[in-house]
């Protein structure tokens, strides 16, 4: 056993590509696009290291062209659940027991994979199968899932560098243990890096992991799978078990090994689970750790200072960057009236450049949602804009599923600031503009503060530096992430620690120090070097 005491290599955010035309890149990403496109895989689950195949199969499709399969995959059930709760207490001794270092060093090395020879297959899965343009795909499933395993390795030695102080005669010291037990890690469609981040982040500190991946992105879940397998990542510390959110859900909940939870989803299904484990807290062997994000109501406020071209950019970039499927999207703004007439001429002349279609051709911004669900619930909220007398289609508004689920970037103006999609969570593309006078700045940031549930991004537009440090204070537990004369969107690891708090989740910060705390526990020891041997104390003495 070394007695050495490591220093991870200092991390630095990965540089993002930008596939420029006739780029070697481009040219490498452009075939691995075609070669996987033309092949159908099998996903299997895999348990305790070992494929798993239990016929009951679901298909893979593209988005954008949902005739188009990609693959079939193995979904869990209850037995799967099973399964894979002793797999991954059967390697939870071995894998608490290796040294930190060897730990940090699979997933350091996982991320050297993905920023060489894995990069073109996790960003063409992602493109395909989620149906994102290339610069959302690299700045996701390349550069923040490297920058999440290269910086997770960097926080996890500075939590076990942090130490107690200790007195004369004694030596105090702290251990941070990994938990009894799997962490249950439910992942999202939208973000490949989170889906890659939720079951890793706890297996760093010593903690097994029961993965389940959103049913519209496996594809590019199990190449991740597939990747930290390659990296070294041993048997039954991740086990990948697609499938629906009950079948596997409830298993997994209930199980008397369950450790904790780690979700990104929406916030009735995570306050269901809250409630599921509150139901079982007499059956655990501890009370579960629960960290959650789940979703989003980000808006843009604008000052009357505010630079116009630039709060037109972040409206755009804001709202229609990935279909407005992040959790962080801008979905509504606050513009006020004096600069009303130039921000309007400004966004729809600028909409009016952008192209929506495959994400295989390059020159596309924008591409399809998700799936069948999401496109109904997103047309329904442009439909009821359509019938509403206080509300208008500014730009927008047409959607068609007919190749792919296809949606226009839609803006509505309403003169009702508690108007439906100005405060309830669409996940589309849709921005909801509210003009206010400009003498109304301060009721109008109540209203902005107080219109939705959410508390996760929001950012504000001001020149005027009186007007930004009174729309900050406002608006301080209005947003987790708060934006001064930037789009809410676009986190990076290491540098703006994400997660918000009300309805949007319990603000543990994915990519920094604070969340990786919650996967460990800690043990308190001190060491007396010359203990007492007799029991009396001075005070005891007679004067």
């Amino acid at each position: 056993m070394s007695n050495a005491s490591f220093e991870v290599p200092v991390p630095k955010n990965e540089p993002v590509r930008p596939y420029e035309p006739g780029s070697a890149t481009r040219k490498s990403l452009k075939a691995e696009l075609a070669r996987m496109a033309g092949e159908v895989v099998e996903i299997p689950m895999i348990i305790g290291g070992k494929e798993v195949r239990n016929g009951n199969t679901a298909k893979a499709v593209m988005p954008h062209d949902h005739k188009h399969v990609l693959a079939t995959f193995h979904q869990g059930d209850a037995a799967a659940v099973d399964a894979a709760a002793k797999a991954a207490k059967a390697a939870e001794k071995d894998w608490q027991a290796m040294p930190w270092e060897h730990r940090a060093s699979i997933f350091l090395k996982a991320a050297e994979l993905l920023a060489g020879p894995w990069r073109d297959r996790i960003n063409a899965a992602t493109m395909l199968g989620q149906s994102k343009n290339v610069f959302q795909a690299e700045i996701d499933s390349a550069c923040e899932l490297i920058d999440f395993w290269r910086f997770n390795a960097h926080y996890m030695r500075q939590i076990y560098s942090d130490q107690p102080e200790s007195s004369p005669g004694c030596w105090n010291r702290v251990e941070q243990r990994g938990l009894e037990g799997f962490v249950f890690a439910v992942t999202p469609f939208n973000f490949t890096s989170i889906a890659g981040n939720l079951p890793t982040a706890p297996a760093l500190m010593g903690t097994t992991a029961l993965w389940k991946p959103a049913s519209s992105s496996v594809l590019s879940g199990y190449w991740i799978m597939k990747l930290l397998q390659e990296a070294g990542l041993p048997a039954g510390v991740v086990n990948f078990v697609p499938g629906s959110g009950r079948q596997i859900g409830d298993p997994a909940i209930a199980h008397a090994d369950l450790a904790g939870v780690h979700f990104t989803g929406s916030t009735g299904v995570f306050q269901g689970m809250w409630k599921s484990i509150g139901a079982n807290i007499h059956s655990y062997k501890a009370y579960p750790r629960i960290v959650g994000e789940t979703g989003g109501k980000d808006f843009i406020f604008a000052h009357a200072s505010a630079d116009v071209q630039a709060l037109v950019t972040a409206l755009v970039r804001g709202a229609f960057e990935y279909q407005g499927q992040k959790c962080s999207a801008a979905s509504r703004a606050y513009i006020p009236k004096s600069i009303w007439p130039q921000v309007r001429d400004g966004l729809v002349a600028e909409l009016k450049q952008v192209k929506m279609g495959d994400p295989r051709d390059f020159t596309n911004f924008m591409n399809a949602v998700i799936d069948d669900g999401a496109f109904k619930t997103i047309s329904g909220y442009i439909e009821h804009a359509k019938s509403s007398s206080d509300a208008k289609i500014l730009f927008g508004g047409e959607c068609d599923k007919s190749k792919g689920f296809f949606i226009q970037p839609t803006v509505i103006t309403t003169t009702n600031p508690n108007f439906k999609s100005l405060c309830e969570e669409i996940f589309g593309p849709v921005l909801t503009i509210f003009v206010y006078d400009d003498d109304k700045l301060d009721e109008t940031l109540t209203l902005c503060d107080t219109a939705s549930a959410y508390a996760l991004t929001g950012a504000i537009f001001a020149q005027d530096r009186y007007a930004a440090v009174k729309m900050a204070v406002r608006l301080e537990h209005s947003a987790g992430n708060f934006y001064i004369n930037d789009k809410p969107t676009g986190a990076v690891v290491g540098q703006q620690p994400f997660g918000g708090g009300r309805a949007s989740g319990t603000n543990d910060k994915a990519g920094s120090k604070l969340n990786l705390l919650r996967w460990c526990s800690t043990r308190t020891i001190k060491e007396t070097f010359v203990p007492p041997k007799d029991w009396r104390y001075p005070f005891l003495g007679e004067a």
